[in-house]
């Protein structure tokens, strides 16, 4: 097969779009589209992704979140742009890069302590280069690929819950759950690893593994709240949207990227109407079908 089936963004919305759901409307309710993280209620489980390096700004981003009741997360930046950001309100997760200059690591932790970030995260796989073993340069910062101590001494460095982002199976999973994270968020980061499962796919069986309170994100390829709702179905706490809202941002600003999550959640909410589904936490997964027919 040629390298365009390799692009993982393909196989991934290939898989989505071959997933149907069974209708349950009778005696259904209104549903709530709120859900409890952390022990913080958030008016939807769609959130933002760590998008970096943002036209006007990240802060606005994140203004846009906290509009929506939102979860926010962000990518690349430095401290300054951090301190900006804390400064939108909300619920934030600085979501870091595996910096071969490990105090550029823990000088973003001691920044997300200070300026009362909700989480921090590690972006482990954007380590590496997509079609090699090297370390990678991303926007001209080295990188390293981070070993098992290293990780561990990250998550036990602070007092925030921390995510890894890139986990992709089972046994990555469980691994992060032995190092003391809050959860994960899977994907394979826009196609940098190639021919890679979509994480829907793989949520079933990921939730079996690490049980109900260690936290699943999926990330990647949700681009309406009908997709959110079939990961959610599947296992997911909360779901991690990039492009839909960096298209909004850039045509409406914050209210662009507070618009695009109250559509999604309302369209989420239509999907759990449909199916007796009373909030996200109570979805029963057997609406959900593999039709292979499709694919």
């Amino acid at each position: 097969m040629s390298n365009e089936h390799a692009d993982s963004i393909q196989i991934a919305r290939k898989y989505m779009d071959s997933l149907v759901i069974e209708g349950r409307v009778l005696g259904s309710i209104h549903p709530s589209a709120k859900v409890r993280i952390l022990g913080t209620e958030f008016e939807t489980p769609v959130m933002t992704a760590a998008l970096s390096h943002l036209k006007d700004g990240m802060k606005i981003y994140a203004e846009g979140a906290a509009m929506a009741g939102a979860f926010c997360s962000i990518g690349m930046g430095s401290v300054e742009e951090m301190k900006e950001v804390a400064s939108a309100g909300g619920r934030i997760m600085k979501v870091i890069k595996p910096y071969a200059d490990r105090e550029e690591i823990f000088r973003r932790i001691r920044c997300a302590e200070e300026n009362g970030y909700f989480a921090v995260g590690m972006d482990v796989e954007h380590a590496t280069n997509s079609d090699d073993d090297e370390d990678s340069f991303v926007a001209g910062f080295q990188m390293k690929q981070p070993t098992l101590e290293e990780l561990r001494e990250y998550v036990s460095c602070t007092r925030l819950p921390f995510f890894f982002k890139g986990a992709l199976s089972v046994q990555d999973a469980l691994t992060a759950q032995k190092l003391g994270a809050a959860g994960v968020i899977l994907g394979h980061h826009n196609s940098l690893m190639k021919w890679a499962i979509p994480p829907v796919k793989l949520l079933p069986d990921i939730r079996k593994a690490v049980g109900e309170d260690f936290i699943l994100i999926a990330d990647g390829g949700i681009e309406d709240g009908f997709d959110a709702f079939k990961a959610l179905a599947r296992g997911a706490d909360l779901v991690s949207v990039g492009k839909p809202l960096m298209a909004a941002y850039m045509q409406n600003g914050a209210q662009g990227v507070a618009d695009t999550i109250g559509t999604f959640t309302k369209q989420l909410k239509a999907m759990l109407l449909r199916t007796g589904s009373p909030d996200p936490a109570h979805i029963d997964p057997s609406v959900v079908y593999e039709a292979y027919w499709l694919s």
